[in-house]
């Protein structure tokens, strides 16, 4: 078992050799605008593009909580969109928090599947834990359960 790595940077510039993953949680309404995506969108367009462009189609097809697309912006990085949000919640809204830890799991269960096939590492902020209002303490165990136990390197960086 790896354990997880915590390092002070910037999630949109991994560290280290080989192929690397950055991990991200997505809403599932298909708005994109706002935390860890806007720096996404800074240095690639394609992550964005693409999930806008499924959220565009008709409703039977649209991404579930739990899913994951898989966005590869250069030759060693690959961005990974995790639907892992339920809806939004609106600035000093008292709502339920949006994240969705199932569906953060299950997304990090083909993150799994995926980094083992392409030998790679993952990379991210602490996922789930910003506008999504989700608690480190309970997103730690599950990448720990499907990444780091699986022998997949994990990165976390905080800005």
């Amino acid at each position: 078992m790896m354990n997880i790595q915590y390092v002070k940077g910037d999630a949109t510039t991994p560290q280290g050799d080989g192929h690397k993953i950055i991990v991200h949680v997505c809403n599932d309404l298909g708005k994109w605008g706002k935390g860890f995506v806007l720096a996404i969108s800074k240095h690639w367009k394609e992550p964005e593009a693409t999930y806008r462009a499924a959220y565009a189609v008709d409703v039977s097809s649209l991404p579930k909580l739990g899913d994951v697309q898989f966005v590869e912006v250069e030759g060693d990085i690959t961005v990974a969109n995790i639907i892992g949000q339920h809806g939004i919640r609106r600035k000093n809204s008292k709502s339920e928090s949006p994240v969705r830890y199932l569906a953060i799991q299950r997304g990090l269960e083909i993150i799994a599947k995926y980094a083992i096939e392409n030998n790679s590492t993952a990379h991210m902020p602490r996922i789930g834990c910003g506008l999504a209002g989700g608690k480190w303490e309970k997103i730690e165990p599950l990448i720990e359960a499907q990444l780091t136990t699986a022998g997949i390197g994990v990165v976390v960086y905080d800005f």
